[in-house]
């Protein structure tokens, strides 16, 4: 049976649909030794298809869930040589890559897998897949700006969609403030960018879950097998979003 190109990259765990079509735009695909450049071409499992000098082999899907330390990069490689989150799954066979990303600063909850179409399912905005963070704020969080970030604020030329926000910890102007804000949008920076609009300082910053995922019983660094129920569990909701 053939399929689409890019949908036979993404399902061998090499990368993501959407970057698979980047690199069949850019000349870096070949099926069966000619050079495709086609988005609308199709093969089939049974074609030699080379992406970047390395020929496709269908691998076992894999997906985990990763307790991201700050200052590593959501990224396969760094050109200034900075930590990156595939130098913790040095010891998996198979070539995996994150869904979505953390910011440098950021630490937390982040989700590994080599499943290609699982990962654009679940980063697509649409698919409404809630993340939460807990963020330590410099300072006192004035309740009206708590309102003002529950039914979304302006960053960047678009307004975020309403975030569930609250705050664990607000004595007094001179303490920093502990604020819980869930989210299902991924833009660059979002979180930090919504608070600092409204004049806050984001101290500390860390994702504590993803959707029904959360960080119970992992440490700083470490990661863990998901079960076939909590991927399907995402599956569905991610479905149920559109």
């Amino acid at each position: 049976m053939k399929e689409r190109l890019q949908k036979l990259i993404a399902s061998s765990g090499y990368t993501s649909r959407r970057k698979a079509e980047e690199l069949i735009k850019e000349g870096k695909v070949t099926v069966n030794g000619e050079v495709v450049t086609e988005l609308g071409t199709k093969a089939s499992a049974s074609d030699i298809i080379i992406v970047e000098g390395i020929r496709l082999l269908r691998e076992n899907k894999r997906y985990y869930l990763f307790y991201k330390p700050e200052k590593v990069i959501t990224s396969m490689s760094d050109d200034k040589d900075r930590p990156c989150v595939s130098d913790y799954f040095k010891e998996i066979p198979e070539r995996v890559f994150p869904v979505g990303r953390l910011d440098y600063d950021t630490s937390g909850a982040l989700i590994m897998t080599n499943d290609g179409e699982f990962t654009n399912l679940i980063t697509h905005p649409r698919h409404k897949i809630n993340k939460t963070y807990i963020a330590k704020i410099k300072g006192k969080v004035e309740e009206r700006h708590i309102k003002i970030l529950k039914n979304g604020v302006r960053i960047d030329n678009y307004k975020t969609s309403p975030a569930q926000v609250n705050i664990l910890k607000n004595k007094n102007k001179s303490d920093n403030t502990l604020v819980q804000i869930t989210i299902h949008e991924g833009k660059n920076r979002q979180v930090r960018k919504m608070f600092e609009v409204l004049g806050y300082d984001v101290l500390k910053l860390k994702r504590t879950a993803i959707d029904n995922l959360t960080l119970e019983g992992l440490k700083i660094g470490e990661y863990r097998v998901l079960s076939i129920h909590e991927v399907k569990v995402l599956i569905n909701k991610a479905n149920n979003g559109k």
